[in-house]
């Protein structure tokens, strides 16, 4: 590998490590560049995961240190979220996702309106606004999408959490990138032991990405709410359109 190659893969980690943490889709950077690099999407599926593993490694100890942080509760979350992310990622190793990817791209576009719905929890950093028994169905849904795809997961959590739980978005990203790093280790073994992982171009792509995640992690915090919604209707928009085949 040549030093621009790896340059790349740092400037890209760190790209995808914020984006990821601020909203999601940043796998939609990471893919393509590893499809570039020569490796399989099956390949690229699983190594990419490599990275987001260190990066929200990098996140939740970012979010923890500022005070943000309610274990039991994401772990709660992860409990229904794993096993679907299991049954995902053996899934995810042997069917086409090209149909579900532009199903999504339209999900992802109606996202945008909702964002912008009153939640009365937003004005506060309040974590338990709401209880409700119907997100853990839908953590058991995003869970296997988690470990079929990964790209745009973090929109899911994003909406699932806000919507029902109507948390605060800070609390949201920091629910977030706990539950998708806890799930995220045994799906890896799953990519791993059908050989779709390599180590070394993970590995470099996430330190860039911890980079980015704890990036992120001090923004969101620092700028609250406007700078996540304002990040999160971008990547909407730029990820829609590369699942509709735009670019």
């Amino acid at each position: 590998m040549t030093l621009w190659e790896l340059l790349l893969l740092f400037v890209v980690g760190v790209a995808s490590g914020f984006l990821n943490v601020m909203a999601g889709g940043g796998s939609a950077l990471t893919m393509p560049l590893l499809i570039f690099l020569g490796q399989t999407s099956a390949e690229a599926n699983g190594t990419l995961r490599v990275a987001i593993i260190i990066q929200n490694i990098s996140s939740v100890s970012s979010f923890r240190r500022l005070g943000v942080h309610e274990f039991k509760r994401s772990l709660a979350y992860t409990a229904w979220a794993m096993p679907g992310a299991i049954a995902g990622a053996v899934a995810g190793v042997t069917v086409a996702d090209e149909t579900f990817q532009k199903i999504l791209g339209g999900v992802m576009i109606a996202s945008i309106f909702s964002l912008f719905m009153k939640n009365p929890a937003e004005d506060t950093l309040s974590k338990q606004p709401k209880r409700s028994w119907l997100i853990y169905p839908v953590m058991l849904v995003i869970g296997f999408y988690g470990g079929f795809i990964q790209i745009s997961v973090g929109f899911l959590f994003m909406i699932a959490l806000f919507h029902i739980e109507k948390l605060n978005l800070i609390y949201v990203n920091m629910h977030k990138v706990t539950v998708v790093l806890m799930y995220m280790v045994p799906v890896v073994a799953v990519y791993a032991w059908t050989g779709n992982v390599d180590w070394v171009l993970g590995l470099l792509l996430g330190v860039g990405s911890a980079v980015g995640g704890w990036w992120a992690a001090h923004a969101s915090i620092k700028k609250g709410e406007k700078l996540i919604r304002a990040v999160l209707v971008v990547a909407i928009i730029i990820m829609a359109a590369k699942l509709f085949g735009v670019y």
